[in-house]
């Protein structure tokens, strides 16, 4: 036995004797040992032999399991759950959340990795068509503060609802916007507390260049 499960046993021994009114001699007597050998047993310093425990769980009128903690006494506290955290490209561009800003195409080895925790992500937690983006500007500060980080889930035109929030580039124009279709047109509304920001109209005649990067499913904002 370990030194707990010792002074368990030793705890437990004491307590049934006291409950059938014998003294420690008395117990002793009863099994064939001294007293002071039943003493050590229930400070946990001696560990009883088998067939010393079986003797005193007949006298004292218990089972032997009944010494022994259960399983559930025994088993190990839980370990601290480690927080999950799964891996998003990370674009380092910022997005314009205000005029659409001229930017150099974004290639594969200027893509580079953020880690966010799986319980932030929620249910967007571990997906491949997620992408990590900066906003920059104020044109969206209604819902979107400036320098807030959004994920993106790449996603069609065909797929999104009049009202989504979305980044788009137009002959490499990277911006974020409310998006809305038109029977002939698209359009890209701010929602900010600045009305000098206006809505930003792409004719579908004019739409060759025009691109949907996907639609803005979460944001993470700096107050400070």
């Amino acid at each position: 036995m370990n030194k707990e499960i010792s002074k368990f046993v030793g705890s437990k021994i004491r307590e049934f004797r006291k409950k059938r009114g014998l003294t420690q001699k008395e117990l002793g007597v009863k099994i064939g040992v001294k007293h002071n050998t039943i003493s050590s047993y229930e400070k946990g310093t001696n560990e009883p032999e088998q067939n010393i425990l079986y003797l005193m769980a007949n006298v004292l009128g218990v089972s032997i399991n009944d010494f022994f903690p259960s399983s559930r006494e025994t088993e190990e506290p839980p370990k601290k759950k480690v927080a999950e955290v799964s891996q998003y490209p990370f674009l380092p561009v910022d997005v314009a959340a205000g005029l659409p800003e001229m930017v150099d195409p974004i290639t594969e080895d200027d893509i580079e990795v953020i880690e966010m925790p799986d319980a932030l992500m929620g249910k967007w937690a571990g997906r491949d068509d997620i992408y990590i983006m900066r906003v920059n500007g104020e044109s969206m500060n209604k819902t979107i503060p400036n320098s807030s980080l959004i994920a993106i889930k790449q996603t069609d035109i065909s797929n999104l609802e009049n009202g989504d929030i979305v980044v788009y580039s137009n002959h490499h124009e990277y911006s974020v916007k409310k998006f809305y279709k038109l029977e002939d047109k698209f359009i890209f509304r701010p929602h900010s507390t600045d009305i000098n920001f206006t809505d930003y109209h792409v004719p579908f005649a004019d739409c060759n260049e025009l691109k949907i990067h996907g639609k803005v499913v979460m944001y993470i904002v700096n107050l400070d």
